[in-house]
């Protein structure tokens, strides 16, 4: 069973022909709403991979709160632990230019008020050998609450070092699995404009310091990943993206997915990886969310 232990956001999306440079106002030509949250992403990824997810996290007593969990409870994941709270919805505003590369602001919102005992409650109904999926949208406290009972329960957890906060490095030694992009991964690392060479350098210090599995997704160049001393690489597909927006998430959901489902570790990444370019085919986080047999269909 995996549990996702993180944010949940309605996305406001507008997509210009180019992303405005700093003070600089460009004409929109589109606008949607979908739901999103860097936890929510990565739960309905899992669900769409055929696992059974619970989703853990807050949403506010506002209009958004049903439409933020609407994907969700469609694709039959565990809302149960999931509470309401007073105040709005977390909400993500988001750019996306004609390229397919965006830039977001994120408003926390009820995802603010999650706790280290919702952390408690979330790990107290998981068993051992389960997995656990965390994001770094909800409060640090939180993660590390979550981090720390999963260890002492013998769940497996997986914590994607996004988005960047201050104690992502020392959160990020507090899991099993720890999924980064380049920029992250460097902050982790404590070492910035890494070349392939010295990324891959890095992975195996760091491999060898604390014994962790360290993914890093590279975007269209694929995943690299280190597991038992071993360095494992898995390619994505080549495509046109429409929108980047939530393929890393499908990615984290997938892989997760892919484990629990007894995949061995290059197998579960090349498949996330597949997923992850999917997702990049569609406009919106959870819109673009593939469905297993899509995924299937192309490794």
């Amino acid at each position: 069973m995996i549990t996702v232990f993180g944010s949940i956001n309605m996305d406001l999306i507008a997509t210009t022909e180019r992303l405005p440079k700093p003070g600089e106002t460009v004409a929109g030509n589109g606008f949607a709403t979908a739901a999103g949250g860097k936890g929510a992403n990565q739960a309905l990824a899992a669900r769409s991979a055929g696992r059974y997810v619970h989703m853990a996290g807050a949403v506010g007593k506002d209009a958004f709160a049903a439409e933020a969990l609407a994907l969700l409870d469609n694709a039959g994941t565990d809302l149960s632990l999931i509470k309401h709270v007073d105040g709005p919805t977390g909400t993500a505003l988001i750019l996306v230019g004609g390229d397919g590369e965006n830039m977001i602001a994120v408003v926390p919102g009820a995802n603010g008020q999650v706790t280290p005992a919702d952390a408690e409650t979330a790990i107290g109904r998981m068993n051992e050998g389960d997995i656990l999926m965390l994001q770094l949208e909800v409060p640090a406290a939180a993660v590390e609450g979550a981090l720390s009972a999963a260890r002492a329960k013998g769940v497996t957890s997986i914590l994607n070092l996004a988005p960047l906060i201050p104690d992502a490095p020392r959160l990020g030694r507090l899991a099993d699995i720890v999924i980064a992009n380049e920029t992250e991964f460097e902050r982790l690392a404590g070492q910035e404009g890494m070349d392939a060479q010295a990324r891959e350098a890095a992975l195996a210090h760091l491999h060898a310091e604390t014994g962790q599995t360290l993914i890093v997704t590279l975007g269209a160049d694929g995943v690299i990943a280190i597991r038992d001393g071993a360095i494992s690489r898995a390619q994505g597909l080549k495509i046109e993206p429409v929108d980047t927006v939530g393929a890393g998430d499908t990615f984290c959901g997938y892989f997760a997915a892919s484990l629990d489902d007894g995949l061995d570790f290059v197998s579960a990444l090349r498949r996330a990886a597949v997923a992850g370019s999917l997702a990049c085919l569609k406009a919106g986080a959870q819109p673009s969310v593939p469905l297993s047999e899509e995924v299937a269909d192309r490794i």
